[in-house]
């Protein structure tokens, strides 16, 4: 468990109660399934959402991203779409115990077939954390909460971006995290729908080759693309980097 993601006593048999940035979200989660990590946060932290614009997290989970955004930014305006009921139902309850529940609403439903509650062309940002592994290229997990959250079932990759592209407003912008040896079926998503393309591999420790990436793209953007220095998450010696403790536990954005 990262000591950034601090456990307390659970409030009862089923769930368990983690912080995220430093006490300032309150994530409640089923104890025996998927549980947020730390890339939701950095996901929040590099979506640059202004006071007043609104914000989609595609597959929000327990809230995670969301939560994390709403704190960072108390202007912005977020909304969580998830399919599975019960996410839903902690993702809403973790809206309240942190403190954001009036600018975050959280609507159950598939993305590919969008609820009509959210329109189309309406989000200024669309966020994401898809599933990593494609559907057929891992083993399942038994749990039915950890495959779909880690693997691909019928919405692929591709059907995601496509969704993001359709809820953004012209020049609205993605974010992602994703697999680092996923590059290729993500750029290949996004080819004609989204440009201006900046990617920031997070480094696991200086010298360790990076297994998870973020990246940022402009909805009919043609602007070149762009690879940052990114950042490195852990130390040599171990514990977090200055760099990852100032967004993971001070909240601060990750700029680009």
């Amino acid at each position: 468990m990262s000591d950034l993601i601090v456990p307390v006593p659970e409030p009862d048999n089923e769930t368990h109660v983690d912080f995220l940035l430093n006490g300032r979200v309150r994530l409640l989660q089923p104890e025996g399934g998927y549980r947020a990590a730390i890339d939701p946060v950095f996901l929040a932290a590099i979506t640059a959402a202004g006071d007043g614009e609104r914000v989609l997290d595609v597959g929000t989970g327990t809230g995670a991203a969301a939560l994390c955004l709403a704190v960072r930014v108390p202007g912005a305006v977020v909304v969580g779409l998830e399919q599975r009921a019960d996410a839903c139902a902690f993702a809403r309850r973790n809206a309240a115990l942190s403190g954001v529940a009036e600018r975050v609403t959280v609507v159950e439903g598939d993305l590919l077939a969008p609820p009509d509650a959210l329109g189309t062309a309406g989000f200024d940002r669309v966020m994401m954390n898809p599933p990593y592994l494609k559907a057929g290229a891992a083993s399942v997990p038994p749990d039915g909460w950890k495959a779909a959250a880690n693997v691909e079932g019928a919405a692929g990759l591709a059907d995601w971006v496509r969704f993001a592209d359709r809820m953004l407003k012209p020049r609205g912008t993605l974010t992602m995290v994703h697999r680092a040896d996923r590059i290729d079926d993500i750029l290949h998503a996004l080819h004609g729908r989204f440009g201006g393309l900046v990617l920031v591999p997070l480094w696991p420790k200086p010298g360790v080759e990076s297994k998870r990436l973020l990246l940022v793209a402009r909805k009919g953007g043609r602007a070149p693309a762009r690879l940052t220095a990114g950042v490195t998450v852990h130390k040599a010696e171990g514990g977090y980097s200055p760099a990852a403790e100032r967004i993971l536990r001070d909240a601060e954005a990750l700029t680009i």
